[in-house]
């Protein structure tokens, strides 16, 4: 292995020890942090100077993202999720159909505003229908979990990962979505089955007493119809080929000029360390990248689809997919290959395997996706989330909806 930087490589793996095990006592760094510290070891010690440090900061993603979040942030401040908790239990009583709302709820939801956002945003809500109708918390944190993941998968915009995938493709928000909002649809049914058999006995009864059922009070509606209304005028402008990036921003920008709220309650609503650790994360992969150590993984295993008509090679690259976004870590490991799609010919089929993948395989593990991990932190008043709790759902799931992917896209192209 000549010409490898092994400084880039160590910094690439300590930084990812350390947003692996976040509660090092010692440390006291939370995974921006851990990130941050990583982008400055990065410069420190001329793995990259500061301009080509700068340069790896993919602004169009950190732009997309931030527009989202705050169109996500008017729904909260609207109210939007307080009046939906007490929707869910005016109208689902049966905790089956409860936990199958959450799943659907959440899954539609991600694909416009992001599956971040809506952990971010949905867990609050969850917990208190969990504390105030005594029901038991892990089925239904596992369901905003993996089903915020599972939707996202649907449109260019429903997480990070298919954001820096739209911006470094050639592939239009209207091309993805023919193929990835029907995978989305059978992901969400094999989500719901897989939950409501795993916590069967969990799920026995109703999460409110019949005949109690509350009258529905919808405070600020006209509000977060107007946000909603946004959102949908934007997806038409994604359809017709608006740029992502700049798209989102404006969205933000107009709803603004609507609601005439106090700016800075928008920014208080803004999870501002999300966009700094994607920021981080960019420069300690770059560094990475120039180590040398990707090129001599893909020359011994190199992502090419020698023959499209054979499915056992796309079930392989899918595989490589589903692994290195375990291993690194989705967004990075789109950055790490994202050379190796560009030299392909006719490289769409794989971005959207990309794009597909790297989102389920989130669900795979629970450090898997910053979603998982927002859940997790959030509801450890109530136990949290396992790693062991998840695994058992989540493997399975990741699996299984990987494999259908795979399929999909392959009969697709």
């Amino acid at each position: 292995m000549e010409n490898i930087n092994w400084i880039g490589i160590i910094i690439f793996f300590l930084t990812y020890v350390l947003i692996s095990f976040r509660r090092l006592s010692w440390l006291k760094l939370d995974r921006p942090a851990a990130v941050l510290l990583g982008a400055i070891a990065v410069v420190g010690f001329g793995v990259l100077n500061t301009k080509e440090a700068l340069a790896a900061v993919n602004g169009e993603t950190i732009l997309l993202l931030f527009g989202v979040m705050g169109i996500g942030a008017f729904l909260a401040i609207d109210g939007f999720f307080d009046n939906l908790e007490s929707f869910l239990t005016s109208r689902f009583s049966n905790r089956v159909w409860l936990i199958s709302a959450i799943i659907w709820g959440s899954g539609i939801l991600s694909a416009f505003i992001t599956n971040d956002a809506v952990c971010l945003l949905g867990t609050p809500l969850v917990i208190k229908l969990i504390k105030k109708h005594n029901l038991p918390p892990l089925p239904f944190l596992l369901a905003l979990a993996t089903s915020a993941n599972t939707g996202s998968v649907a449109t260019l915009v429903g997480n990070p990962q298919n954001m820096l995938v739209g911006v470094l493709s050639n592939i239009s928000y209207k091309e993805y979505l023919f193929v990835g909002a029907p995978i989305a649809a059978i992901a969400l049914i094999i989500n719901n089955i897989l939950l409501v058999f795993a916590f069967r006995k969990d799920l026995v009864g109703f999460s409110i007493l019949r005949g109690h059922k509350m009258s529905v009070q919808f405070s600020n509606k006209k509000g977060y119809i107007v946000t909603i209304g946004i959102i949908i005028v934007m997806s038409i402008a994604y359809i017709a080929g608006a740029e992502l990036a700049w798209t989102a921003p404006a969205g933000l920008v107009i709803l603004m000029l609507i609601h005439k709220k106090e700016s800075h309650k928008i920014w208080e609503a803004m999870d501002w360390s999300l966009l700094l650790f994607f920021a981080g994360l960019f420069i300690v992969v770059e560094a990475f990248n120039r180590s040398g150590a990707p090129d001599w993984l893909f020359a011994h295993f190199p992502i090419i689809v020698g023959n499209s008509t054979d499915f056992f090679s796309w079930l392989k690259i899918s595989t490589i997919f589903l692994a290195g976004s375990n291993i690194v870590s989705n967004v990075p490991f789109i950055i790490l290959v994202k050379d190796q799609l560009l030299s392909q010919p006719d490289s769409n089929a794989l971005w959207v395997l990309l794009a597909v993948v790297s989102t389920f395989a989130g669900n795979l593990v629970l450090m898997g996706s910053a979603a998982n991990v927002i859940v997790a932190e959030k509801a450890r008043e109530l136990g949290g989330i396992g790693f062991m709790d998840h695994l058992k759902v989540g493997l399975p799931l990741g699996i299984l909806t990987t494999f259908i992917g795979t399929v999909w896209i392959y009969c697709f192209f």
